[in-house]
């Protein structure tokens, strides 16, 4: 469900109603609501994207369940993840496959007319999928013990709140907090979900869809605009990724801890990280934290010799450019961000001991490595985000900037402030000025009418889908 859509604002007051009203102590009907209230908003987006969803639910509790009964569990491992995998292969990848082996027979003079694969790529895949995998792979391990209920386990793999785009729960994280009896409300966790909410909205509107109105107009047609106003289109897909995803993420942990229940932490503020390491820190750190824990660490993370922790970074790196989407790009842009870790761990730059100002240094250093990597994310093909990036280098074109008019410049421009003002004020100085925290009535209300006001005065309306919805 799209929060920031008309479905999320008719249908969630009444899913929030009906929860609360079943008794606490009924925790089973409880569970039961929600799976089935998850369930209904996956299939509003298309019935047999259902299928698929309860497919690999299916096998890899299945899964998980004979693990401890067979023989060779790791055969029995490898087959779950497979089959898991398998519907993710071929939704997602295997156009690529076929477009890739295509060029490749051409390119060696051979003309053979394989058969289309469009396929429409059922919504959040890749994010239930690598919550699937990443359970079957702890109750391996014996991290935790394998799920029996099986409406308990469906309902961790569907959850509607973060099925679309994450963040990527662990099981051991919420199996126990659909388990447990939970209070009838718990106002303060209810507050505290509606401010993220709030917020959450604000990023999403009035910040990713308004710069991305910018990143939209210039970035599919860059031969018609300045290297500068190139290099502000791409500056602005930064912040409109960051904003649009990070605002997902705090929607979604907002939903989660309105019903009671607590999401893994998504985002930290990424664009204050002093190096590309610290970055994925603070990045998608639920995906991070995945790829070190079921790609990084099995394949030796760092208790090996330094090149083979150096493909380890690597191989892990291409990992998270596959997920993100069958194209090349997806795997430079991976790559990039693996290269990166690799020279800083290298020459010994993923820390950081130069003091306040060699820190803000890299920084500025770290944001344009960061930059330059999005436009390979955001470009269709390597060819023209290699184009965009010469042309952002062509000084020989007129410095001049491209805009509409001086109030969408301006509204751009205050969006772009506001949540550079919040990141900073909760980056550095946390304990000051907390408005929708304060003490005060008046200060928070205040706050939240503001916010409000922004939303409907400044919000670029009409850009629903979530860029990770995508992925």
């Amino acid at each position: 469900m799209e929060y920031n859509s008309l479905l999320f604002i008719t249908l969630y007051p009444l899913i929030f109603l009906f929860y609360y009203a079943i008794p606490a102590g009924w925790l089973r009907t409880r569970n039961l609501f929600l799976l089935l209230a998850s369930y209904a908003l996956y299939i509003n987006w298309k019935p047999s994207y259902a299928l698929v969803l309860l497919l690999v639910t299916i096998v890899t509790y299945a899964g998980a369940r004979l693990l401890g009964q067979v023989r060779s569990p790791r055969v029995l491992l490898g087959a779950t993840i497979v089959l898991s995998l398998l519907p993710l292969l071929v939704f997602k990848y295997l156009g690529f496959i076929n477009d890739t082996l295509t060029r490749f027979l051409e390119a060696v003079g051979l003309h053979v007319d394989l058969p289309g694969l469009n396929w429409a790529i059922p919504v959040g895949i890749s994010f239930f999928t690598l919550q699937a995998i990443g359970y079957c792979y702890d109750v391996y391990k014996k991290r935790i013990p394998a799920e029996r209920d099986f409406l308990t386990y469906a309902l961790f793999i569907s959850f509607f709140p973060s099925i679309l785009s994450g963040p990527i729960n662990k099981a051991s994280l919420m199996l126990p907090q659909f388990k447990c009896r939970r209070p009838h409300l718990n106002y303060p966790k209810c507050v505290e979900g509606l401010k993220m909410l709030l917020w959450g909205m604000v990023m999403k509107t009035v910040v990713a869809d308004r710069a991305g109105l910018y990143v939209d107009t210039v970035m599919p047609s860059f031969h018609f605009f300045s290297g500068l106003t190139c290099f502000v289109a791409s500056l602005l897909y930064t912040i409109q990724i960051y904003a649009d995803f990070a605002g997902y993420s705090l929607m979604a942990i907002g939903v989660g801890k309105t019903l009671g229940f607590e999401l893994t932490e998504n985002f930290r503020r990424p664009y204050f990280s002093y190096s590309v390491t610290n970055f994925w820190r603070r990045w998608h750190i639920s995906l991070s934290t995945w790829l070190k824990d079921y790609i990084y660490i099995p394949l030796g993370g760092n208790r090996c010799s330094k090149f083979r922790n150096y493909m380890n970074i690597l191989a892990t790196f291409l990992v998270s450019g596959i997920w993100h989407g069958a194209n090349w790009t997806f795997i430079v842009w991976g790559l990039w961000h693996g290269l990166a870790q690799v020279v800083e761990k290298m020459t010994g730059q993923q820390k950081c001991e130069y003091g306040p100002w060699g820190k803000t240094v890299k920084i500025l250093i770290t944001f344009l490595l960061v930059n330059f990597a999005w436009i390979f994310f955001r470009m269709p093909t390597l060819e023209s985000a290699c184009r965009f990036i010469a042309h952002i280098f062509d000084f020989s074109s007129p410095l001049t900037l491209f805009y509409d008019d001086p109030q969408t410049l301006a509204l751009t421009t205050l969006a772009v402030v506001l949540l550079v003002v919040k990141d900073i004020r909760d980056e550095f100085f946390p304990n000051h000025l907390p408005l929708m925290n304060s003490r005060h009535l008046l200060v928070r209300w205040g706050t939240y009418v503001f916010l409000i006001f922004a939303i409907l005065l400044m919000g670029a309306f009409g850009a629903e889908q979530f860029i990770y919805a995508n992925f």
